[in-house]
């Protein structure tokens, strides 16, 4: 298994505390320089999703044995109430049936295999829990995706079961962000998993701006929001603030770069191995000014106009998207406080 230096812990304040974590985690320091002891963490995306299949367990133990900080996966509910570890609402992609997760009994979706070798089945959240209290796993923690196609606070409901169910020296709230899409299963956890820390996950830095208000609260966003004044403008605000921020999915050399010179928290990634090999060739220290004017070459690239084409893009995108949310559902301010209100 591959050591790391130290391991991250969460704390019951507002943001995580993964301090212990430096090794491989964290923020840009006050004098304008990147420390090896600020590398933001290796969080595997569906465990380690490029060697194994996606929300396997071999992908959460491969994970864990090159070193990764934390595991993200995502939940969902078997029909008979079994709290199941997919990103799918349905079974097709990974397990070439035709129907859907809330339409089957644990019973069936047990027997199922990955259509990716090796062909591993369906895991639930208490077997990743099992896991987790293994000796040796014990600084391994978890951001949980919690997926919008079941009723959510049924969902919420039987995931704060299984956690009581799996005995741990360490509590789960110590271990566990929840990671949630909007304001209302925000206040859902916060009702019904009272002192676990949360994590807004998207790509709407107005939104996000918002969700400062909610304790507890520290971010999961999409890398690209991330890009340019605004996103360097809501890192700043999350920091004041006390929060962590994550960012997904980060595959690429340059952009997991990006991500260290940028500060953030932690990396979501489909290669965690990759990322911290990266982490370990990283130069004790480099002049924040010196970084940008790099990144900005490879972003200017004609080689590699890709990433430049792909930002802009999203940029269009994520305007036309929220001005129709803003004219369907009011301001991000109006939508977080309607959905932290209703009952």
């Amino acid at each position: 298994m591959a050591s790391k230096e130290s391991a991250p812990l969460l704390a019951s304040e507002d943001k995580p505390d993964m301090s212990a974590g430096r090794a491989a985690g964290g923020s840009q320091g006050g004098d304008g320089a990147v420390s090896r002891r600020q590398l933001p963490q290796a969080i595997a995306h569906r465990g380690y999703k490029m060697a194994y299949p996606e929300n396997s367990m071999a992908a959460f133990c491969s994970a864990v044995e090159i070193g990764a900080h934390a595991i993200e996966t995502d939940l969902h509910l078997s029909k008979d109430g079994v709290v199941v570890l997919s990103h799918d609402g349905t079974l097709k992609r990974c397990f070439g049936e035709d129907r859907k997760v809330s339409d089957c009994d644990w019973s069936y979706l047990s027997t199922l295999r990955t259509t990716r070798k090796p062909h591993e089945p369906m895991p639930r959240l208490v077997d990743l829990l099992e896991y987790l209290v293994q000796p040796g796993q014990e600084d391994i923690w978890v951001l949980l995706d919690i997926k919008k196609d079941d009723d959510p606070t049924d969902l919420i409901s039987r995931v704060a079961a299984t956690f009581a169910s799996v005995p741990t020296k360490r509590e789960w709230k110590e271990r566990i962000i929840m990671g949630c899409w909007d304001a209302k299963y925000a206040r859902l956890c916060q009702e019904i998993l009272p002192g676990f820390p949360l994590a807004h996950i998207g790509w709407s830095l107005s939104y996000a701006r918002e969700l400062l208000a909610v304790p507890k609260m520290n971010f999961n966003m999409f890398m690209y929001s991330m890009v340019g004044p605004s996103g360097t403008k809501f890192m700043r605000a999350a920091r004041a603030a006390g929060r962590s921020v994550f960012v997904w999915t980060v595959n690429d050399d340059d952009w997991m770069r990006w991500s260290i010179r940028k500060g953030v928290d932690g990396v979501i990634t489909d290669n965690p191995e990759r990322f911290l090999q990266i982490c370990k060739e990283w130069p004790d220290d480099e002049d924040a000014e010196t970084a940008e004017r790099r990144q900005m070459r490879h972003f200017l690239s004609l080689q590699r106009p890709k990433p430049l084409v792909f930002l802009l893009l999203f940029r269009v995108l994520a305007m036309s998207v929220a001005l129709v949310a803003l004219v369907k559902a009011g301001t991000p301010r109006q939508r977080v406080q309607k959905a932290l209100r209703s009952q």
